[in-house]
């Protein structure tokens, strides 16, 4: 199909080449040989006058060209599919889609094994792919560049080309060793103050939401670790004095909880963290990914209790 002389099927050739970044994936993404996704390409190299995949040991990599062709040229696609009424019945149980899933590190130990689990019973054939997501940032990024179809995490900004679905929510609690002399003590701010603590920070930023409370009251605490790996951080109290301030589910998915002591803030009024699932507009309409999206808010529904499914 050509319009104004470019042929429509080398941009759906190029939107699986930014998907898949490997030239034999994205010909079985769109059912096509390995041989007619190269000529593809060579054609999308002549037209856009770039290389747009060069060749390293993680496979392809987009060129800048390429990453600023992405968006645009993947939601022309999904208008024209829109435009068509293209539609396209998903049957589940013989489904041999594979699907790219960014998650974060507290969303890969709670949601994915149930995941996977019911993948396993109700779509066996579908391929799942994870791709390790800690900041806001990086989860738009990989989802503006069709590196994954959806992406779990905290909220990352209000855009319209990303829509949010909420999932669940954490609350924090104070975590100490199960024989820590707080334990059996009344928990007051200035008991709470006179240890030292770990900060769990993923993004690397070195202040947690006890800091910025702590500091509106003009107090501060003493910070001896600051740890990018939350569910590192469970064994290490565990193995000391010092306390954490840590969501609840964390403490619960770390196989320690009997090891640890759950004690109340101290006056500390901390907003639960929200969790949610994020995907681009491109891929409202995809029959697959529309399913596993609803699978995800499902589970969650289960573990915690949603909104309506997308």
């Amino acid at each position: 199909m050509d319009l104004h002389g470019i042929d429509l099927n080398l941009l759906v050739a190029f939107d699986a080449l930014i998907c898949e970044r490997n030239v034999t994936r994205a010909g079985v993404r769109i059912g096509r040989t390995q041989p007619a996704m190269s000529a593809a390409l060579a054609r999308l190299r002549l037209l856009l006058k770039d290389e747009l995949f060069v060749r390293s040991a993680g496979g392809l990599q987009a060129t800048p060209r390429a990453l600023e062709l992405a968006a645009p040229l993947g939601e022309a696609l999904a208008s024209i599919q829109r435009t068509l009424d293209f539609t396209q019945d998903f049957i589940p149980a013989s489904a041999t889609t594979r699907y790219t899933l960014a998650v974060s590190d507290h969303p890969a130990f709670v949601v994915l094994p149930a995941l996977l689990k019911r993948l396993a019973q109700q779509a066996p054939g579908m391929t799942l792919r994870i791709k390790a997501c800690t900041a806001r940032e990086e989860a738009l990024s990989l989802l503006d560049a069709g590196e994954a179809d959806a992406a779990i995490g905290v909220p990352g900004g209000n855009t319209p080309r990303i829509p949010t679905m909420p999932l669940f929510e954490e609350r924090f609690v104070c975590v100490a060793r199960k024989d820590h002399p707080l334990a059996s003590q009344d928990m007051t701010l200035e008991r709470f103050l006179s240890y030292q603590h770990l900060l769990v920070s993923p993004e690397g930023d070195g202040v947690g939401h006890v800091d910025l409370w702590l500091a509106q009251q003009q107090r501060q605490r003493r910070i001896a670790i600051t740890l990018p790996h939350m569910y590192a951080a469970p064994a290490i109290i565990a193995g000391s004095d010092l306390l954490a301030t840590m969501m609840a589910g964390v403490v619960a998915a770390s196989g320690l909880a009997s090891a640890l002591a759950v004690l109340p803030l101290p006056g500390i009024e901390l907003p639960p963290v929200p969790f949610v699932l994020h995907w681009h507009r491109r891929n409202d309409a995809h029959p697959a990914q529309r399913w596993l999206r609803e699978q995800i808010v499902l589970l969650c529904r289960e573990l915690y209790g949603v909104s309506d499914a997308p």
